[in-house]
């Protein structure tokens, strides 16, 4: 009996002391994460080059943690299709206006993560590509369904109702268009820019591309998934244009980040839509040329609800409505990045509801982008 309690104070004794060491342990570097703005920023991701850790990060694995507490905080090293880190992506739950997050890098393996992003090629279903987040998911039509009955062309919007990923379940189950508890896939694309594409703007007509040929993925979750889709040349006018996307969704946004590269022979620039399909029946619009927001509450479909569509744009030449679409209208100049978001809400997912909602989450969204989170190193 005595020498089982003695082995008890041993391991307990132990035990605190690799508490203590832990706690006292003297962090590779400190980083300080700032809200300046007047917005509860909420469920979103800071960003910081690595090249500002890289001297002081020498070992791989490590952690973050929040100074004081020791709460552990989940991150993602985003590689951009490189052998190396890029950039330290740390998940910040919640941070009021003017709050500063004081956090800590320590040696030691970091707790696995819980994926929330996720994107991937689906050969199975004609060429799709598709991406999601713990929210909402998303995607682009390929190759093979160029030739089919059913051929689409813009961005197509999937209806969630759950924090779990599910293209590979959706997928495998091959019934995305019934709701069975999780959301689905309801949402008209067609012959479209769908929820937010991108294409020429020639002679006041849109000039769609054929579907993506090619597809790069750049990073994979937990926190950022983004990859690149490409695009065969097409004419458009006197122009021959061929297109690059790299689309990123980060955990906790319903709405993507696009950048857009057109190479243009003919010309050194095009005119382009970033546009939402609008349906027949009168609905909710907002166009707030100022911020370059262009916000959609669709009508309601019987049986399966509402869904807000949204499109933000910089410094748009103008907003309108025509073409069966609401637009963006834009330059892009050859082989100059044109960056924007696309995005949008199912009312059933609980979170955004109605109009008011959906186009105050567009407002505060360009708040966001105008001033991110300020990522210090020391």
């Amino acid at each position: 009996m005595k020498l089982i309690k003695r082995n008890i104070y041993l391991f307990l004794g132990s035990a605190l002391l690799n508490l203590t060491v832990s706690a006292q342990q003297k962090p590779l570097a400190k980083i300080q994460i700032s809200n300046s703005s007047s917005l509860v920023r909420e469920n979103e991701i800071a960003e910081v080059k690595f090249s500002a850790l890289a001297s002081k990060v020498k070992q791989s694995p490590f952690r973050i943690i929040e100074t004081g507490s020791k709460r552990e905080i989940p991150y993602q090293l985003e590689y951009r299709g490189s052998d190396k880190p890029v950039n330290l992506l740390i998940a910040v739950k919640n941070l009021q206006p003017k709050q500063v997050l004081q956090l800590e890098i320590v040696d030691g393996d970091p707790a696995k993560p819980t994926a929330k992003t996720f994107a991937r090629y689906v050969p199975e279903r004609k060429d799709d590509f598709a991406w999601e987040n713990d929210i909402v998911a998303y995607r682009m039509y390929g190759k093979a369904l160029e030739t089919a009955s059913d051929n689409a062309t813009g961005t197509d919007i999937w209806s969630k109702r759950t924090d779990q990923l599910i293209l590979d379940a959706w997928y495998k189950k091959n019934d995305y268009h019934t709701d069975h508890g999780e959301g689905m896939d309801y949402y008209q694309v067609g012959i479209t820019l769908g929820a937010g594409d991108i294409a020429p703007y020639y002679n006041d007509s849109i000039i769609l591309s054929k579907n993506y040929h090619h597809f790069k993925i750049l990073d994979n979750g937990p926190l950022r998934s983004t990859f690149q889709l490409g695009y065969d040349p097409w004419k458009v006018g006197d122009m021959e244009i061929s297109a690059t996307k790299t689309i990123s969704l980060d955990a906790g946004s319903q709405l993507n980040r696009i950048e857009l590269i057109y190479t243009i022979k003919g010309a050194g620039q095009s005119d382009v839509v970033a546009g939402i399909v609008k349906r027949p029946q009168d609905s909710p619009v907002l166009l707030d040329e100022k911020n370059g927001i262009v916000g959609y509450w669709e009508p309601e479909v019987k049986n399966k609800g509402i869904m807000g569509i949204g499109l933000i744009t910089n410094k748009p030449k103008e907003l309108k409505i025509a073409n069966g679409h609401l637009l963006s209208r834009m330059t892009i100049k050859n082989n100059s990045p044109l960056v924007y978001y696309n995005g949008g809400a199912w009312n059933r997912a609980g979170k955004i509801t109605t109009a008011d909602e959906w186009f105050d989450y567009l407002r505060k969204f360009k708040l966001k982008i105008d001033k991110p989170l300020t990522v210090k190193v020391r």
